[in-house]
């Protein structure tokens, strides 16, 4: 069968479509299907029929139109290096007011910055993490792997062979990426910050930082007066042994 005909939508024997069953395929698959898994199923269970990736990919397009022609609220996307269905961007506000948050608050402002860190620098040790944040990063990392956002991707060649943690497939359906090239560059990061819709996360942001300072004033103080302490008690078991020795 040429493609001329395979794109002329393609009937089975059932009577259904092609177009119907690579979107029935990619519906009901929990995660997104690549374009190879869908022409393998396909053309393992119908010999009458030659599919290719692009193929599939062409039906995909046809399918977006159809869905755009119709008004619905949703399309099919490639995430993750495969395709699945997601709502309509203009729809993402209806969709937060229903369920009270959105993807981005339901991580911390302590989890979204190790993320970040993550993503960027991947693949990346938890001390490496410690030290860019300034602080211990053990629990959020746990969270995040409980989240499925991070794995473990293997262990780095430096002493103790320390492990090495990347981003998720789920990473990327989370945050509407199909890969971590899509991440936007720090310059962009940058421009947005400027924004004057930001001033709050600029704000947030300095007020952060404001509190780790103060935390680390603290610190400074604890330790200073442990230091103080411990001398003091030196030299007050210093006296007490000159007083016995007298």
């Amino acid at each position: 069968m040429s493609k001329k005909q395979t794109l002329n939508d393609y009937q089975f024997i059932d009577g259904s479509r092609l177009s119907s069953v690579i979107e029935a395929l990619i519906f009901a698959s929990d995660e997104p299907i690549s374009g190879e898994k869908i022409r393998t199923i396909i053309v393992e269970n119908e010999e009458q029929i030659e599919v290719d990736e692009g193929t599939v990919a062409d039906f995909v397009e046809k399918l977006n139109q159809r869905y755009d022609e119709n008004g619905l609220s949703f399309r099919i996307e490639k995430l993750a290096g495969g395709y699945t269905f997601v709502t309509q961007s203009k729809y993402h506000y209806w969709l937060s007011v229903f369920q009270h948050e959105n993807a981005f608050r339901k991580l911390s402002q302590s989890a979204i910055e190790s993320l970040a860190i993550v993503a960027y620098r991947q693949p990346i040790t938890k001390p490496e993490v410690d030290q860019i944040r300034g602080v211990d990063s053990g629990y959020i990392i746990r969270q995040l792997m409980e989240k499925a956002l991070i794995e473990v991707g293997g262990r780095a060649d430096s002493p103790g062979k320390p492990l090495l943690y990347k981003t998720t497939k789920h990473f990327l359906r989370h945050f509407g990426l199909n890969s971590v090239q899509d991440l936007p560059k720090p310059r962009e990061i940058e421009e947005i910050l400027k924004d004057d819709d930001m001033a709050e996360h600029r704000q947030l942001l300095l007020e952060r930082q404001l509190m780790m300072e103060e935390l680390d004033e603290e610190e400074t103080t604890e330790e200073i007066q442990e230091v103080n302490l411990g001398e003091e008690e030196e030299e007050g078991e210093g006296n007490k042994e000159k007083g016995e020795e007298e």
